[in-house]
C-alpha cells in the first residue's frame, strides 16, 4: 500500500497534466476549426457556428477520427469508461501508449469539431492509460496495475472537474470493484496530488458555482426523490436508445470507419437548429444553473442535445458522457423547476444527479459530484434523494448501465454490486469435518490398500503420528500408484507420506486463506490443528467451503418473520 501509495504521486501529477493538455488541445482544435486561428485560448462553438461550416466542420472531424481508429487503434472508440473497465477485467490493466497519445488527441477533435461530448470520459482514460504505462515501468502485479490505472483516471477527472470525493466515489463505485486499502489509500493520493496541481495548471474553486437558494425539508426531499424518478426513466430511455441506434449502425453496409461521419451529419443538423448543443456544452450548464433558459429553450436543448449526443455515440466516436448527460439531466430539472417552488437552477442541479445516477449507476458519484461541481453542499440531501430514486428505478428496469452494457454485447458481464465473500467471515472451525477419520502412521501399505478398496468411503485420509499429529495424506491416486509400482507391501504409511511442507491451519484461520492455500497447492483438502497441542482435529474440504457459500445463499434466499420462527420453538420458549 505504501509503495503503490508513492507510486500515486507520479501517477496523480500525470493524470493533471493530461487534463491540462487535453483541455489545451480542444481550444486549439475548436480556435483552429471554428475561428480560422492558431491559439489555445478557450472559445465558444456557439460564437462561430453558422452556415455550411456547422454540418460540414463535424463531418471532417470525425473522419479524421474513423481513420486514426482504423489505422491507429480502435480502443479510442466510445466515450472510454468501458474500455478502461474492459482492460481492469480482462487486459491486466495493461493500456498502450498508442492509446495514452490518441485517445486525447481523437477526442480534442471530436470535441473541437462540434462533437456533443465533454472531455471527462476521454482523460478518464488518458489518465488511466499513463497510471497504466507507469505501473509497467515496474514489477508489479495486475492487481497493483489496476490501482495506478484507476488513481490516473481519478486524478483526470479531478483535473477535469475539481471533484475529489466525487472521483474517489467513481473510482470505488465503477471501476475498482473492491474497497481494500491498497486500492483506495494510492486512489486517495492521486486525487489529492491532482487537487493541489489543478490550481496551478487549470483553475480552483467550483467549475459551475451556483448561488442560488436551497431549502432542505420533507417537501423538497420528496420533490426531489419524485424528480429522481422520471431522471431515471430518461437515462433508461437515453441507455435504450443508444444501443438501438448502435445497433442500427452494426447494420449499415459500410465499414465502422466511417460511421463516425455519418453520426457527424446528425451533429451538424442538430448544431444549425441549435448551436449549443455543439462542443462539451459547459456554458449551457452553467445557464442552466443560473436559471437563464426559458422553457422553449431548454425543452430544445434537451430534444436536441439528446438526439446528437446518442447518434454520435452510437456511432463510436470519441467522447465523453458526463457533459452530456449534466446538460440533458439540467434540462430535465430546470424544465421541472418552472413549476416547482424554489430556484429553478437548484431543480436543474438535481436533475444532473439523477440523471448521472442513473445511467452510470453510481448513485454516490452523482450526488457527490454535483455538490463539489456547483459549491452548494447544502443541496447534497436533495441530490441522494435525486440519486437514490432514480439510481433504484433504474436496477428495476434495465440490467445493466449505459457503461456495462458495451462490454457485456462482447460477451463479458460486469457486475457493480459489491459484497463481503462469505468465506472471508466464516472461519475454519466454522465450516470444518471435525474429528475426521484417520489412518495411523503405523499402518502398512498393503492394509492402506485394502481398506481403500474395502472401507474407503473419502478420497482421502489424514495420516497421524502416535501423538495424534498430522504429518501426511493418503488419496486414491496414492493406493493406485503403489499397486502399479515397485512399493514395498510391508512399507508404513509414516515412511510413504511424511512432509514436511503438509499445509496445516488452525479453527481461527478464514475460510478464504484455506480456499487461497488449496489453489495454491493444487489440493482437495487440508488439516485442521489444534493452536497449542498440535493435534489433529478436523479436515476442511472443497465441499466444506461450498457449503459456506451455500449458507449465505439460504441467508439472501430464506425468509421466515418473528411468528413464523417462533412455532418451531417449543411451547415453554413460545410462553
Amino acid at each position: 500500500m505504501i509503495w503503490l501509495g508513492l507510486l500515486a504521486l507520479v501517477a496523480g501529477t500525470g493524470g493533471t497534466a493530461s487534463a491540462w493538455f487535453l483541455l489545451r488541445l480542444i481550444a486549439l482544435v475548436i480556435n483552429f476549426a471554428w475561428f480560422g486561428r492558431v491559439s489555445a485560448e478557450p472559445a465558444l462553438i456557439v460564437n462561430a457556428a453558422s452556415g455550411p461550416s456547422t454540418i460540414m466542420v463535424p463531418i471532417i472531424g470525425s473522419l479524421l477520427i474513423g481513420f486514426m481508429a482504423r489505422f491507429g487503434s480502435d480502443k479510442i472508440r466510445g466515450h472510454g469508461i468501458p474500455e478502461a473497465l474492459e482492460a481492469i477485467l480482462y487486459g491486466e490493466s495493461k493500456l498502450s501508449l498508442r492509446v495514452a497519445v490518441l485517445k486525447p488527441l481523437s477526442s480534442a477533435i471530436s470535441i473541437g469539431s462540434g462533437g456533443p461530448f465533454g472531455a471527462e470520459g476521454p482523460i478518464i482514460m488518458t489518465g488511466g492509460a499513463i497510471g497504466s504505462l507507469f505501473a509497467q515501468c515496474f514489477r508489479l502485479t495486475a492487481v497493483e496495475r489496476k490501482t495506478l490505472l484507476v488513481a490516473g483516471a481519478a486524478a483526470g477527472m479531478t483535473g477535469i472537474f475539481g471533484t475529489p470525493a466525487a472521483a474517489i466515489l467513481l473510482a470505488v463505485e465503477v471501476m475498482l470493484f473492491e474497497w481494500k486499502p491498497r486500492s483506495f489509500i494510492p486512489v486517495v493520493v492521486a486525487v489529492l496530488t491532482a487537487l493541489a496541481w489543478r490550481p496551478l495548471l487549470i483553475g480552483s474553486g467550483p467549475l459551475f458555482p451556483f448561488a442560488g437558494a436551497s431549502t432542505i425539508n420533507a417537501t423538497f426531499l420528496i420533490m426531489a426523490a419524485a424528480l429522481g424518478i422520471v431522471a431515471g426513466l430518461l437515462a433508461i430511455l437515453l441507455s435504450i436508445a443508444l444501443y438501438r441506434i448502435e445497433d442500427g449502425f452494426h447494420r449499415l453496409p459500410v465499414h465502422w470507419m466511417w460511421w463516425p461521419a455519418l453520426g457527424a451529419v446528425i451533429v451538424g443538423i442538430g448544431g444549425v437548429i441549435d448551436p449549443r448543443v455543439l462542443g462539451a456544452g459547459y456554458n449551457s450548464i452553467q445557464d442552466l444553473l443560473n436559471g437563464a433558459l426559458v422553457f422553449k429553450a431548454m425543452a430544445l436543448l434537451l430534444l436536441i442535445k439528446a438526439t446528437v449526443w446518442l447518434f454520435a455515440l452510437g456511432s463510436g466516436t470519441s467522447g465523453g458522457i458526463l457533459a452530456p448527460l449534466l446538460i440533458i439531466g439540467g434540462t430535465l430539472g430546470g424544465i421541472a423547476g418552472l413549476w416547482l417552488p424554489g430556484d429553478p437552477g437548484l431543480w436543474a442541479m438535481i436533475g444532473m444527479a439523477g440523471v448521472m445516477s442513473a445511467a452510470m449507476r453510481a448513485p454516490l458519484t452523482a450526488a457527490i459530484f454535483v455538490v463539489e461541481l456547483t459549491g452548494s453542499y447544502i443541496s447534497l440531501p436533495l441530490a441522494i434523494a435525486a440519486s437514490g430514486t432514480a439510481y433504484a428505478f433504474a436496477v428495476l428496469i434495465l440490467k445493466r448501465s449505459i457503461l456495462t452494457e458495451k462490454i457485456s454485447r462482447r460477451g463479458r458481464h460486469i457486475s457493480q454490486e459489491m459484497g463481503v465473500d462469505p468465506l472471508a467471515i466464516a472461519q475454519v472451525g466454522q465450516i470444518m469435518t471435525a474429528q475426521p477419520e484417520t489412518l495411523p502412521h503405523t499402518m502398512i501399505v498393503r492394509d492402506a490398500i485394502r481398506h481403500f478398496e474395502e472401507r474407503g468411503r473419502h478420497r482421502s485420509y489424514p495420516v497421524i503420528d502416535s501423538s495424534g499429529h498430522a504429518i501426511g495424506m493418503v488419496n486414491r491416486s496414492d493406493v493406485l500408484r503403489w499397486r502399479q509400482g515397485n512399493t514395498a507391501a510391508n512399507d508404513t504409511l509414516g515412511e510413504q507420506v511424511g512432509d514436511a511442507s503438509l499445509p496445516l491451519i488452525y479453527p481461527a484461520t478464514p475460510a478464504a486463506d484455506a480456499a487461497n492455500l488449496m489453489i495454491a497447492g493444487d489440493i482437495g483438502q487440508i488439516c485442521v490443528i489444534d493452536p497449542e497441542s498440535r493435534r489433529l482435529i478436523g479436515i476442511v474440504t472443497r465441499r466444506n467451503l461450498l457449503q459456506a457459500r451455500a449458507r449465505a445463499m439460504r441467508e439472501e434466499r430464506d425468509r421466515a418473520g418473528i411468528a413464523r420462527a417462533g412455532a418451531r420453538l417449543p411451547l415453554a420458549h413460545r410462553l
